[in-house]
Parts: structure tokens; C-alpha cells; sequence
């Protein structure tokens, strides 16, 4: 599959996030994507919001509930260095092909849909009313992006490629983070990110 279907989310802008409002809305958004393009046998599990009235789903896949606690830290830690910066979230999912190379074959990563989530961090203000007016506008920002994230699973079913693992969470997929002013990309996931074609786009 050469192509890859990218998705902004927002589709426009970015959410405007007060730092402690940051693990809530990730948790929201990559566990709904992920629900959503695991083919296999889930158990679903719906999660109730601490900070927003909205609740998502999730697969009760242990080592996805890992690794996306462990970005959302990564991420998390970032912002703590860079109040005030735009950052970014990529939810990447990619097809295993072998290449032909000088000694054998070489796993290569065809990434064949992308999500991006766009952050603006923030100070939180320092009177509770402007606080509230912020906590309805990200709610409803965060509502809308659920909403894209379903109506874009659904009309974009040709993109999925051949379902090939009989595992819960079907398609492999990687989680990359950057930010404005700072990267945050390891030395490993450049590294795969050369070997791969369609890689992930850092922000600009």
C-alpha cells in the first residue's frame, strides 16, 4: 500500500490544554482511534472521564494501556520543559513487508494511516471562571474530535489493508511525539523512521 491517510485532529487548529488536562484528553483520543481499528477479539471496556463528562472505549489490552501511559508521560515531561508550546501526538499504523537487501531481507514499515493530535499548552489561569469557560471549550474541542475519529473510521474502510494477525489489537502501530521549540524523538525512532516510508511529519 503506497498511500497513507492522514487525520488532523482538530481538524483545524489545536486543542488548547492546561498541563494537568493533557493525560486525560490523550488517553481519550488514542484509546478511541485504537478501539476503532482493532479488528480482533476485544474486550471492551468503557472508561469514565475524571476531568470532561464523556466517556470512551477502550480495548482492555494491558499493553496498550502501557504504552500509551508510557508517550502521555514522555509527553507530559516535555511540556513541563516547554510550558506554552505546541506539541504534537502521532498515532501511526503500518503494514510489515520484507525487502530484498545485500544479506537476505529487511523488515520494512509501510505506515498506511496517521492521526495526529495537535496540542497548544497553556498556564492555567489564575481565576476559577476563566478556568470553567477554558474546561467547556476543550470539552466540547475533545467531543468533536471523538466524533471525527468514528465518522473517519467509518468512511475510510478501503484504507485498511489485509487483516493478517489474529491478534485483538490487529495492526500494528506506533505513538511518536514532537514539539514546537524541543524534539522529543528518540534515537530509535528515527532510526525506523528512515528505514519507512511515510514517516511520520514533525510539526511545523
Amino acid at each position: 500500500m503506497s498511500s497513507c491517510e492522514v487525520v488532523q485532529l482538530p481538524a483545524r487548529g489545536t486543542l488548547d490544554v492546561f498541563a494537568h488536562q493533557i493525560p486525560e484528553v490523550l488517553r481519550a483520543l488514542l484509546h478511541t482511534i485504537i478501539f476503532h481499528r482493532a479488528l480482533g477479539l476485544v474486550r471492551p471496556q468503557e472508561v469514565d472521564s475524571q476531568l470532561f463528562d464523556l466517556t470512551w472505549v477502550q480495548c482492555g489490552d494491558p499493553s496498550v494501556e502501557r504504552r500509551i501511559e508510557d508517550k502521555i508521560a514522555q509527553f507530559t515531561a516535555w511540556v513541563e520543559k516547554n510550558p506554552s508550546k505546541r506539541g504534537q501526538v502521532c498515532l501511526s499504523f503500518y503494514e510489515k513487508r520484507q525487502k530484498a537487501a545485500w544479506f537476505g531481507s529487511q523488515e520494512q514499515r509501510l505506515y498506511w494511516e496517521q492521526w495526529y493530535i495537535n496540542l497548544s499548552t497553556k498556564e492555567s489561569a489564575s481565576l476559577s471562571e476563566q478556568d470553567s469557560v477554558q474546561q467547556r471549550q476543550l470539552q466540547a474541542s475533545l467531543e468533536e474530535c471523538i466524533h471525527s475519529i468514528l465518522r473517519t473510521v467509518n468512511d475510510r474502510r478501503d484504507a485498511i489493508p489485509p487483516v493478517v494477525s489474529s491478534a485483538a489489537v490487529t495492526f500494528p502501530f506506533d505513538i511518536t511525539i514532537s514539539g514546537e521549540g524541543g524534539s522529543v524523538f528518540s534515537l530509535d525512532v528515527v532510526k525506523r523512521m528512515l528505514l519507512t516510508t511515510n514517516p511520520p511529519s514533525v510539526l511545523h
